[in-house]
């Protein structure tokens, strides 16, 4: 991939398209958009670079999607991520622009598709604004799995970071987002690289959050990688564009220029989980 995060010599998917691998279909489905401050979405980058691709708002917030991808290989359904949910209390809703509804599952549903048709769920990492979709409160105000069929994969060193109440990454994680998955018996903890599907494997990158993992989508000589965090937006191509939130950005640096230069070799295609314009991106 390109150094340079404002070339514009590739192919992209916008919001309403989709993209066959094979027998796969993959759709993105927005779990909800908010509004970050965009020195934290870009570190050490100034300013007078990032605000060209995310024009800020009066208090410094720009525009982020969480892009919750959708796997349909005939036989199952996947889902990649799963947006920021339903738990949100009203000041962080008015901190980050949200209105508070269920956007994943009223997306889910505008495909036609229903919370029990999921047959998996593959957790990039456990921040909220990719785990928080994965529970919910029933009726009852008891906190149960949202996709109550489906299986859910996680990094057991993101599972393990994520529980262990680390004063150092206090606020990074809610465990109301992923705790009561083991309860339900629905959490797979997996180490390091492991195929999940044919056709489908899991990466562990680390640098973003300890336990963070890419996903590999392969069909018939077809690919794309799903980047979480590691590259969130077509901006974030740049080695040196990470997030102020990266444990270790010396990691998410290497991990990212590692990552970009395999899709390039391979002429896959690299997937977004917050552009609000893009989810899909090939270079020719």
């Amino acid at each position: 991939m390109s150094s340079n995060p404002q070339a514009d010599n590739s192919t992209t998917l916008g919001q309403n398209e989709s993209l066959t691998l094979g027998s796969f279909v993959i759709r993105p489905v927005s779990g909800g958009q908010y509004r970050i401050d965009g020195g934290t979405l870009f570190g050490v980058v100034p300013r007078l670079l990032w605000e060209r691709h995310f024009p800020p708002d009066k208090n410094n917030r720009i525009l982020q999607e969480t892009n919750c991808i959708l796997i349909e290989t005939g036989q199952k359904r996947i889902l990649v991520d799963t947006g920021y949910g339903t738990k949100l209390t009203p000041r962080f809703c008015q901190h980050h622009d949200i209105t508070q509804t269920d956007p994943l599952i009223t997306n889910l549903d505008k495909k036609d598709i229903r919370p029990e048709q999921i047959d998996l769920v593959i957790l990039s990492h456990l921040h909220f604004d990719h785990a928080g979709g994965s529970t919910c409160y029933d009726e009852n105000q008891q906190l149960v799995a949202t996709f109550p069929n489906a299986e859910y994969v996680v990094q057991r060193q993101e599972w393990e970071t994520a529980m262990a109440d680390l004063p150092e990454l206090k606020g990074a994680y809610d465990k109301k987002d992923f705790e009561p998955l083991a309860r339900t018996g629905q959490l797979r903890l997996v180490d390091g690289d492991q195929q999940i599907l044919p056709g489908i494997h899991v990466r562990k990158t680390g640098g973003h959050s300890q336990g963070h993992q890419v996903i590999y989508i392969e069909q018939e000589n077809e690919g794309a990688v799903f980047a979480g965090d590691i590259c969130a937006t077509k901006a974030h191509r740049s080695v040196a564009w990470c997030m102020s939130y990266d444990t270790n950005m010396l990691q998410t640096r290497r991990e990212k220029m590692k990552l970009l230069n395999e899709i390039r070799h391979h002429n896959w295609w690299l997937l977004f989980d917050h552009d609000p314009v893009f989810w899909a991106m090939k270079e020719p």
